[in-house]
Parts: structure tokens; sequence; C-alpha cells
């Protein structure tokens, strides 16, 4: 029955194009960390959000969506996948996350290779997640290189930013990758930025250095903060390590990635002014760099004054972008067991659409509905924390979007099985 109504629903968004678009009547989230706006309206002109919110006018001439009994949010933005990058698990040929041959590491840009007709786009764009920032993974060294933020749009153009941020590996994993110890993963990090901070020192560089002169060129943005440096770390040795060296160069917007145990060290964090994106699912000590993780992590981050994202990192087999929602979800159910630390619906929200926006500095640009930010909308059948609600429509840029994938087409194929003249492989 679900699939009848979702065909229907794409029926009433069917025109794919950025014309004004008035969504009245449905429960309306924000995703600024605000709470939900019974009876909203939200308005979309050119690709951006007018107004949204209550006693919104509807402007004459604006094609109207009725969302009474459904609510209306921003699109879900997943904040640390390999979208576009890795296709299948298992089939180096269809892995463009990392170079373990290279001999460029930082240097390297992930924004040429994103595949936008990979079929885990399409599926998690039909589950509601519009915007995604896709990591590369280290190689031979801990830098993975320059990931990008894009769009799962159906067209062709999937870029919002290429070389959003940069990408280093400071979790048990640096060991090997930084020459066999933590400490010698941190003093490749020191040496790389100290190149990028002296022209002198880059000069010197060659391919055959773990660091080469084209990888110390691509971490000035870095030090000139016109790029974050993203670092993946979860033990609290780790994480104090890695605010240290963001110490010692001023200038860089550090965001910190899994942080499982930065419950511990919040206030520091804090104070540095350095948002999280945290890992959501790990809450037990399933790894010597985990000992202390727990649930309530993000609740005692944000509480410390922390901005808190949550993404899959740390879990095995992704992207799994659709689960964020339910991770979400769970945040404000904590809320109800007794001495742990949650969120509230609407912080639980932000932490899978502003906040990963915010991370990266690009709040102004997506992950809400506030006036002028992009129009990624996503109009669900039920609350959108709720595992059983799911996606009605979707709209990224304004733009109605296809609601069929993969996973779509195939629950059609086999939910009246009937012969045909050929077997089921050979049919479209």
């Amino acid at each position: 029955m679900r699939h009848l109504l979702l065909a229907a629903a794409a029926l009433i968004v069917a025109p794919a194009c950025a014309d004004t678009i008035a969504i009245t009547g449905g429960t309306v989230a924000i995703g600024d960390g605000s709470q939900p706006i019974r009876n909203g309206t939200v308005v979309i002109r050119d690709g951006r959000v007018v107004a949204a919110g209550a006693g919104v006018a509807v402007p004459a001439g604006a094609r109207t969506v009725d969302a009474s009994g459904k609510w209306v949010s921003p699109g879900i933005v997943a904040g640390y996948t390999t979208l576009g990058i890795v296709d299948g698990y298992g089939m180096d040929e269809t892995n463009d996350a990392s170079a373990e041959k290279s001999p460029f590491s930082a240097a390297i840009d992930v924004s040429p290779a994103i595949n936008t007709e990979s079929q885990l786009i399409a599926s998690e764009r039909s589950m509601g997640t519009t915007r995604a920032v896709v990591s590369p993974l280290p190689g031979r060294t801990i830098f993975g290189g320059q990931g990008a933020v894009i769009d799962l749009g159906s067209d062709h153009d999937p870029l919002t930013k290429a070389r959003a941020f940069q990408f280093v590996e400071l979790s048990e994993n640096a060991r090997n990758l930084g020459g066999g110890s933590r400490p010698a993963a941190h003093v490749l990090l020191r040496a790389a930025l100290g190149a990028a901070r002296d022209p002198a020192q880059a000069a010197g560089l060659d391919q055959g250095a773990l660091v080469t002169r084209q990888d110390a060129l691509a971490l000035q943005p870095v030090l000139a903060g016109r790029i974050p440096l993203l670092v993946h770390a979860e033990r609290i040795a780790d994480i104090r390590a890695t605010l240290q060296i963001a110490r010692e160069f001023p200038g860089i917007k550090l965001v910190l990635l899994g942080a499982s145990e930065g419950w511990m060290v919040a206030s520091d964090i804090a104070a540095a002014r350095v948002p999280v994106i945290a890992a959501a699912l790990v809450d037990l000590p399933e790894s010597f760099e985990r000992l202390a993780a727990t649930q309530s992590n993000v609740g005692r981050l944000t509480r410390a004054g922390v901005t808190v994202a949550i993404s899959t990192v740390d879990i095995s087999e992704g992207p799994y972008e659709s689960y964020l929602r339910q991770y979400a979800g769970n945040l404000v159910a904590l809320q109800k067991v007794p001495g742990a630390s949650g969120l509230n619906w609407g912080e639980a929200l932000a932490t899978i659409t502003s906040r990963p926006a915010q991370a990266l500095g690009m709040d102004g640009e997506i992950g809400s509905l506030r006036a002028g930010r992009r129009a990624d909308v996503v109009l669900w059948d039920g609350d959108p924390l709720e595992v059983t609600s799911a996606p009605v429509a979707v709209w990224i840029d304004g733009v109605a979007q296809p609601m069929v994938s993969r996973q779509t087409r195939l629950r059609d194929r086999y939910l009246t099985p009937q012969e045909g003249a050929l077997p089921k492989a050979y049919e479209r």
C-alpha cells in the first residue's frame, strides 16, 4: 500500500522546476534546534526558502502542496559518508575513497570522482537525505585528502562545495599510517603543517616523502582557516592531543569526528569552540580507544556547550545514512532513561540537519528551513524521528526529486510476482 501512496505523492510535486511552492498545513520542523510548529507553512521560491513557520502567507500564484496530517523538515545532512565514491564493498574497482599506492595524500581531492549514478545516492535520497559530507579515507598516511559536500539531486551536478575540508586520521588506525605509533602520527601532522606554513620547507619535499610538496600546498588553506581540518579521534588522549595541535596552529578551524570519549573532556572541547561530528551508535567498549563510550556522549557534550552533529562514522559496511533519524530519535528517548543524557526533539533533529552544516561553516546555506537557505525539504507521513515514518516527497534546491531507487523498483517487482517472457534478472 505504501508504494501506491508514494507514487501518488510524486504526482503531487511532479513539475521538476524551481518555481514558487507553498507547503501548507503540516507540522513544520525548522531544523535549527527549535521545536515543531503545528499547522505551519513553508514557502520556496527560486530554489531557496522564503519563509517557514506559523502564520506565513501564501504568495499569489504559488503552487500549493497540502501537508495536512504530515510533517515538513529540512533534508537530512549526512555528516560523514563515502556516498558517490564507494559503490560496493569488497569491489576495489568501485572504491575511490582511499589511495594506498598514490604518492599524494592531503592533495587528493575527491570531488572529480563523485558518481551521481550511484545506486546508493538514489536510495538515500528517497529516504530523506538531501546533502552529504563526503570524506576520503587515508591511504598510506594519516591524511585522507580533501572532502566535498554534495547534494543528492537526480541531476549530474552534485557539488555544493568542493575541497570543503581536509581529513586526518588520529584514531587507533593512525598508528600504522603515521609510522607505527600515535606519537609518530602526531609528529607527521606537525611536520606537514609546518611545511605548509613555511614555503622553504615545502620546497624541499619530494614524492618519496610521506608528505609531498603538493600535499603541503594543499594544507595551506587549512592553516589560513579557509577550510576546516576534520580529525578522527576517539579516545580522550587523542582528543586532548588534537586540541593541543590546534592551539599550536591557531588559524586552524578544527572539527572532531567520532569523539566517543569526548564527554570526558567536554569542557575543554567547548572552551576551544571545536564542533564535534560524533559517532551516533558507539555506546559500548568495543575497542581500547572506546572504553568510556556511552550513548549519553552527545547529550553531555551538548550540555557542555559543544556544537554536536551525529554521523554513521564507526559503523561498518555503510553508508546507512537513512538510519540517522533513528539514531536522533534514540537521543530523544534517552531523556526517559534514568541517569542518561539525551536531547529534546528539536535538538535531536538539528544533529542531522543544521549541526553538520554548522560544523563545516555552511549553516548559512544548508541544513535548516530558515529564510535564505537552499530549499532542501522533505515531506514526511509522520514524525521524521520515528522509524515507522517515511518521506512522501523530497525537494532539493526547490526541485522535486524522483522517489524511486533500486530498492523501490525491486520491491515493486516482487510485490505481486508473476511469470514473464524472460527471467526477472533480464527485465528492467
